[in-house]
C-alpha cells in the first residue's frame, strides 16, 4: 500500500487523536495520507481543529469518492446511520466502540454487510501494554479466579465540561457506565474467552445528577475459572486495575500506573507509555488487517456480543 484514501464520520477529540496517530502509522511505512470527513459543519476556524482535510462534507449526498477506510467516530448513536450510508463509499471501516447503542443491536444484526470488508470495532485497551503482557505470558488455564475493576469520578472525565450535559449522563443516549466502560468486557474476553453464565446487578448510588446507571458489578462463571467486574462513575481516586488469582501466584495489572506485580514472588514489571503508543499499535493492526496480513478479531458480530454482555446477557 502507497496511498491510504480515508474519511471520518465526525472529528471530534477521538477522531483528532486517531488523525495524528495515523499520519505517525503512515510515516512509519512510507504510505502518502489523504483526508477528507462528513461533519454539521464546514466551519474550521477554532484553533484546536485538524487543517489537513482535503474535503468536509457537510451532507452524505454530496459524497464523490471511494475510500480505502471509512473511521465511524461519531456519537454511538449515529453509528449504523453512517454506516449504512457509507457502505457504498468504504472498502473497509474502522468503528469506535462501542459499536451501536443497545436498541440498535437487532438492526446492526440484520445488516448486510460486504464480505470483503474488514468492520473493526475499536477495542484499544487490548494493545496496552499490561493486557498484552498478560495475553502473552500468563498461562489462563491456571488462572482460578479475576478480579477487574474500572472505577472513576465522571466529573473529572472532561474538565472542562459540564457532566451533566454529556452524553454518559443521559441513558437516551446510550450513557451509562456499562456501555461507557465496555473496555472491560472486551478485555476481558481477549484473555479468557467468553463466560457460560453471567450475572449482573447495575443501577444509581451516588449523588452524580445523571439519569444513566453509575455502577454495574457483574460475576461471570467458566468452566474452570470465576470472573467479577466491578465498574462505576463515583470513584474519587482512579482506579483501572486487573487481579489474576492461580494455583502459584496473585498477579495484579495496573493500567493507570503500567505495571504488572506479582505479589507473592515480589516481582514487579514497569512499563511507560501513553495512550497514543497503545494506539497506534492498534492502527498498525487495523492496516496488517486490510491488508490479509492479520485476522480481524474484533468484527461486528464480536463487538455485539461483549455489548450484550454489558447488559449481562449471553447468546
Amino acid at each position: 500500500m502507497t496511498l491510504l484514501n480515508v474519511c471520518f464520520i465526525g472529528i471530534g477529540s477521538i477522531a483528532k487523536r486517531h488523525i495524528k496517530n495515523l499520519h505517525a502509522v503512515c510515516n512509519r511505512r512510507n504510505i502518502s495520507l489523504h483526508i477528507d470527513a462528513v461533519r454539521q459543519s464546514s466551519n474550521l476556524e477554532r484553533t484546536d481543529e485538524v487543517p489537513e482535510f482535503r474535503k468536509i462534507y457537510t451532507d452524505y449526498s454530496a459524497i464523490d469518492t471511494e475510500y480505502d477506510v471509512v473511521f465511524i467516530t461519531n456519537p454511538t448513536e449515529y453509528h449504523l446511520g453512517s454506516l449504512k450510508k457509507m457502505m457504498p463509499w468504504g472498502r473497509h471501516f474502522f468503528i469506535e466502540k462501542p459499536v451501536v447503542s443497545i436498541h440498535q443491536i437487532e438492526d446492526m444484526e440484520s445488516l448486510q454487510l460486504n464480505d470483503s470488508a474488514v468492520y473493526y470495532v475499536a477495542c484499544p485497551l487490548r494493545y496496552h501494554a499490561v493486557i498484552q503482557y498478560i495475553k502473552n505470558n500468563i498461562d489462563f488455564s491456571k488462572v482460578l479466579s479475576v478480579r477487574s475493576i474500572s472505577s472513576s469520578y465522571l466529573p473529572d472525565w472532561r474538565p472542562d465540561t459540564d457532566y451533566r450535559k454529556t452524553y454518559s449522563a443521559d441513558k437516551k443516549l446510550g450513557g451509562g457506565v456499562a456501555i461507557d466502560l465496555i473496555h472491560e468486557w472486551d478485555y476481558l474476553v481477549f484473555l479468557a474467552g467468553m463466560p457460560q453464565k453471567i450475572s449482573c446487578m447495575s443501577g444509581r448510588k451516588s449523588n452524580l445528577e445523571i439519569n444513566s446507571e453509575d455502577y454495574a458489578i457483574y460475576i461471570a462463571e467458566y468452566s474452570n475459572k470465576i470472573i467479577e467486574l466491578h465498574l462505576d462513575y463515583f470513584g474519587r481516586k482512579t482506579i483501572r486495575e486487573i487481579m489474576l488469582i492461580t494455583e502459584n501466584d496473585t498477579i495484579r495489572g495496573d493500567l493507570i500506573n503500567q505495571q504488572i506485580e506479582f505479589m507473592k514472588t515480589g516481582k514487579t514489571i514497569a512499563f511507560s507509555e501513553n495512550r497514543d503508543v497503545y494506539q497506534i499499535r492498534e492502527l498498525l493492526h487495523f492496516l496488517d488487517m486490510i491488508e490479509g496480513k492479520a485476522t480481524v478479531e474484533n468484527d461486528i458480530n464480536h463487538a455485539l456480543k461483549i455489548l450484550k454482555l454489558t447488559q449481562g446477557e449471553l447468546e
